[in-house]
């Protein structure tokens, strides 16, 4: 442990623009960062050069400098501000990899700016894959095997020592961006030379393939006095081979026996001290699976084998996760640590009782989807390896992990389609692909649909029995739902599996809004519970709320006038963070006009669902359902008996909330702003065109047009070329 005193001020480096891999989760941690470090009286400096994000606003840091990340331009800024600290851990690899280079370079010594959080010798430990194998080998961690190599001819000897298939990972990248996996000698060629073109420092290490084996994240907390918490573990629900990035993830893990769960937090424990990190990190492991899965040698009886994966000496897309996951905002406490505070010096801002030194407990099941890009690519290769394809994801909490996953599958916004859909092709030729790929989910519910056993689907995919045999449960209330008479106790029953209105309504026969009242009459209505951080241990002060059907509502509406501003779901090509950004916004407007402001969003990586950005939080799937649930859950009735709802603001979420203005006006509910008929002439291109005729404005000659055959003949009338465009659309 080395002593801290504290710096008067601090650089914090940003991660730049928004690439595959690296979104908004690092502004979600920069921004708590500059509010951490300004509550502990230090003078922040950021620097960064996305100007989409919250943390590059001028009221986040004490002085904000929109500049390229490169070692001359944070060199001439250091010159200026002469900070006492730098702290880049918060900036993903941008800022991880430019803390490197500033070091290699004699920036930092030169004007003595000292290195917060992680020492430099930890980053080297943690991103260098020879240095990283070195010490675990010393502290007696199984090591997978595998060979730190510089040259394509290194890794070929490598491979072949080791044996195919192998896995190539480059050393000091995100997302695994430049490897993969080689199941020939070609594969190793072409994935070896991307790899080691990729890496900084031209390395790549070549380690032997887990195939079917299970992916364990921790999320570990240490300070500079060397205490250490684990704040959370995930379970990937896709075997090792898928970038956990691009992996259906759940929180708490659902497999592991308690000593296996002991057995990998006791590691992460110890890996995190010997690395000496000072603030958060991500450990991943691979452990066996269970016997009745996949054969591998070794005592039946004994703990399962494992390996230690790899460790992310920073904050990630996992971190953000697991912040929201638990209640416990890692970004902020690593952000004091580095200010030389230890964690239980450091509240526990959700409870206020507590300090950052307490584990979390979750009394609830957190999944995790990603949102991949191709709607927009639809030629696109739809395999996953251990190169990250998702540009952001969704999070949905339940009491169930049926629950939990069906609402994050709503969440997804992916052209309304729940896990009732299934491909055209499926039905057409019988055969499914099994292999990873973003369709792999509902690929296993029509398996599973089909009667193909759990064991048979288990040793194809190396997805653990307990999950499947999960979708088989959904799969039976899908066929009562089909064949039974709509009645209370199904109903109920789909309700607490996560099904939405609308699918009860496909498979009962009867329309979305009809199954809504028969509910509402039956006096079923989701209640909300809430996320802080002890599983109710303690009283919670930061009301951060899920839906779920059961019995006691936690958040009762309160006084005052409120405001739901609707947040814009995951991260896609075409809508970004500047949409969290203009939310974040919204909310502090309504908080300085004195109202309430509530938030309602799925997406984990962003600062809108931090505990404390709102008055209140949802974290539900932003369709038309969640969305009027939310507002008749925060109605208040008036002294004349008036039933006062909410208004909605639906011109900070993107498209996802400009979609849900016509739902909400056709259901009465008030909006904020421009009314729902101004957003439909504006989004609909028959009424736009309309609208420009009526008002004399000149527009291009086109028309609107509803089919294909429409299409053609507007086209041969005008001439080629033309231009198509959808309504209701974003980004084109």
């Amino acid at each position: 442990a080395r002593a801290m005193t504290k710096p008067e001020s601090v650089l914090i480096i940003g991660s730049g623009a928004i690439v595959i891999g690296q979104a908004a989760e690092f502004d979600y941690a920069g921004a708590q960062a500059c509010k951490a470090v300004r509550e502990e009286g230090v003078r922040s400096i950021l620097v960064n050069s996305n100007p989409a994000t919250i943390m590059t606003d001028l009221d986040m840091a004490d002085a904000v400098y929109i500049e390229p990340l490169t070692v001359p331009v944070i060199e001439r800024i250091i010159a200026r501000e002469r900070p006492d600290g730098l702290l880049p851990t918060l900036g993903g690899q941008t800022g991880l990899n430019l803390a490197v280079d500033l070091a290699n370079a004699g920036v930092l010594e030169k004007y003595d700016v000292k290195l917060l959080g992680t020492p430099l010798e930890s980053i080297r430990r943690a991103e260098d894959r020879e240095l990283f194998n070195n010490l675990l080998a010393e502290i007696g961690e199984p090591v997978l095997d595998s060979e730190p190599c510089e040259t394509l001819e290194a890794c070929e000897a490598a491979a072949e020592r080791i044996g195919l298939p192998v896995v190539i990972r480059p050393a000091y990248t995100l997302g695994g961006t430049g490897g993969g996996i080689a199941f020939t000698a070609e594969e190793l060629r072409t994935i070896a030379a991307s790899g080691l073109a990729a890496s900084p420092i031209t390395q790549v290490l070549i380690e032997r393939y887990l195939g079917g084996w299970k992916e364990v994240e921790y999320e570990v907390m240490r300070d500079g006095a060397g205490n250490c918490v684990t704040i959370c573990n995930m379970e990937n629900l896709d075997p090792m081979g898928v970038h956990t990035g691009d992996s259906i993830v759940v929180a708490p893990s659902q497999t592991l026996t308690d000593k296996d769960y002991q057995m990998l937090r006791s590691a992460a424990l110890r890996i995190i001290d010997e690395l000496g990190i000072e603030g958060g990190c991500n450990i991943q492991f691979s452990l066996a699976p269970r016997k009745d899965v996949r054969d591998w040698e070794g005592d039946p009886a004994g703990p399962l084998p494992y390996y230690v994966i790899e460790v992310n000496p920073r904050v990630s897309r996992s971190s953000a996760l697991a912040s929201k996951a638990t209640g416990y905002p890692i970004a902020r406490v690593a952000a004091k640590i580095a200010c030389g505070k230890t964690l239980d010096q450091i509240a526990n801002a959700v409870t206020q009782r507590t300090t950052a030194a307490f584990e979390p407990a979750l009394d609830y099941c957190v999944v995790k989807i990603p949102r991949w890009p191709f709607d927009k690519f639809a030629l696109g290769d739809r395999g996953l390896g251990t190169q990250m394809k998702a540009t952001g994801e969704v999070m949905a909490i339940d009491r169930t992990f049926e629950g939990a996953l069906n609402k994050a599958v709503r969440s997804l916004e992916f052209g309304r389609r729940t896990l009732l859909w299934e491909d055209a092709a499926w039905r057409e030729d019988g055969a499914i692909d099994l292999r990873a790929t973003d369709t792999r989910l509902w690929a296993l519910m029509a398996v599973l649909r089909r009667g193909v056993p759990v064991a048979e689907v288990a040793s194809k995919t190396g997805v653990d029995p307990w999950f499947l045999e999960r979708l088989r449960r959904i799969v039976a209330v899908e066929r009562r739902l089909l064949s039974e008479p709509l009645d209370a106790d199904l109903l109920l029953e789909a309700k607490r599996m996560g099904f939405s209105d609308e699918m009860v309504g496909q498979l009962a026969d009867r329309l979305a809004e009809q199954v809504r009242e028969l509910r509402l009459q039956l006096g079923m209505r989701p209640v909300y519970k809430m996320v802080d951080t002890c599983a109710a241990e303690f009283d919670a002060f930061t009301p951060y709320f899920y839906s779920t059907y059961e019995q006691e509502n936690e958040a009762t509406p309160e006084a005052g006038d409120s405001t739901v501003v609707l947040g814009s779901g995951p991260i896609r090509i075409g809508q970004g963070i500047e949409f969290d950004y203009a939310s974040v916004h919204a909310a502090w407007a309504l908080q300085d006009a004195g109202r309430r402001a509530i938030l309602v969003n799925s997406n984990p990586e962003t600062v809108s669902t931090d505990f404390d950005t709102s008055d209140r939080l949802y974290f539900e799937p932003l369709d038309e359902e969640s969305v009027r649930d939310v507002l008749e859950n925060e109605s208040r009735v008036t002294d004349s008996l008036d039933v006062l709802l909410p208004p909605a603001m639906v011109q900070f979420g993107g498209q996802t909330a400009i979609n849900l203005s016509q739902t909400l006006d056709r259901a009465s509910l008030p909006i904020l702003g421009s009314t729902a008929q101004s957003i439909d002439i504006a989004s609909d291109r028959h009424l736009f065109e309309e609208f420009l005729s009526r008002t004399g404005i000149p527009n291009p000659p086109g028309a609107a047009v509803t089919n294909l055959e429409q299409a053609l003949n507007v086209a041969s009338e005008i001439g080629y070329p033309i231009l198509v465009r959808p309504s209701y659309v974003l980004g084109g």
